[in-house]
């Protein structure tokens, strides 16, 4: 029963953030404050992970294909298909949820505990429509964050795949061509799309409904990075089997 709570609670939130929206002009600066925070200040560590386990993903593909008969240029191809259709969006989102997710929780959590969410109702505002509206706009910007994931995975297999002598950077940009699906670039997309509202909402729940003082803002933290990387899991599962199969 606890869980149908839980999904009930959830979904109730998610209609009451699209009710009585707050004015533009205060909304637009929300807006903008959050894309800062959430989009543009996770770009550095997306970029620093992107391009590293891109090389690690080329270096390990290279040295598990060495058969003189399988081509060269299956390692290029190998490494775009890992980084387009796993990678970036499933393990960066995960990510994320921790980055993202956890600053979520822990803001909107911080204002409970402080009453400056009971203030805003006392004022008459929707503070559901307040704090998390922007946060989900904010959030649309995901998939840029992605494709950056997605050209600097690739860009750092191919300076793993050179400079490791793995093979050379004519082979790798033809394994990259070989056999392009341009639906895999949409499939990874509406995946980003999915991950960005759960990523958005999922944290700003645990944020809004949790109790106690600060000691209980870390553990709301720590839970809803758990419940939005569960659930990034098993849609990704569920999206896989729907688009793919």
């Amino acid at each position: 029963m606890t869980y149908l709570n839980y999904i009930g609670a959830y979904f109730l939130m998610i209609a009451e953030m699209f009710r009585k929206p707050t004015k533009w002009s205060v909304m637009k600066q929300l807006i903008l404050k959050d894309v800062d925070d959430l989009i543009i200040g996770s770009l550095g560590i997306v970029a620093f992970i992107s391009f590293f386990v891109g090389g690690v993903v080329t270096i390990q593909t290279a040295l598990n294909i060495d058969n003189p008969l399988i081509p060269k240029y299956l390692v290029g191809f190998a490494t775009r298909q890992s980084v387009i259709l796993e990678f970036a969006p499933t393990f960066i989102s995960i990510i994320m949820a921790g980055k993202v997710g956890s600053f979520i929780t822990s803001s909107i959590g911080t204002m409970r505990v402080t009453e400056q969410i009971d203030a805003l109702e006392v004022m008459g505002i929707n503070s559901l429509n307040y704090l998390v509206f922007p946060k989900f706009i904010a959030l649309l910007l995901y998939p840029f964050v992605i494709s950056i994931a997605m050209f600097l995975g690739i860009l750092g297999g191919m300076a793993a795949c050179v400079y490791g002598g793995f093979s050379s950077l004519d082979d790798y940009i033809i394994g990259i061509q070989t056999d392009f699906t341009p639906f895999h670039i949409t499939y990874a997309f509406i995946k980003t799309f999915v991950f960005a509202f759960i990523l958005a909402t999922i944290p700003s729940y645990h944020g809004y409904f949790m109790k106690g003082g600060a000691l209980e803002v870390g553990k709301a933290s720590t839970t809803s990075f758990v419940w939005t990387s569960v659930v990034i899991i098993l849609l990704n599962y569920i999206l896989t089997q729907m688009l793919l199969s």
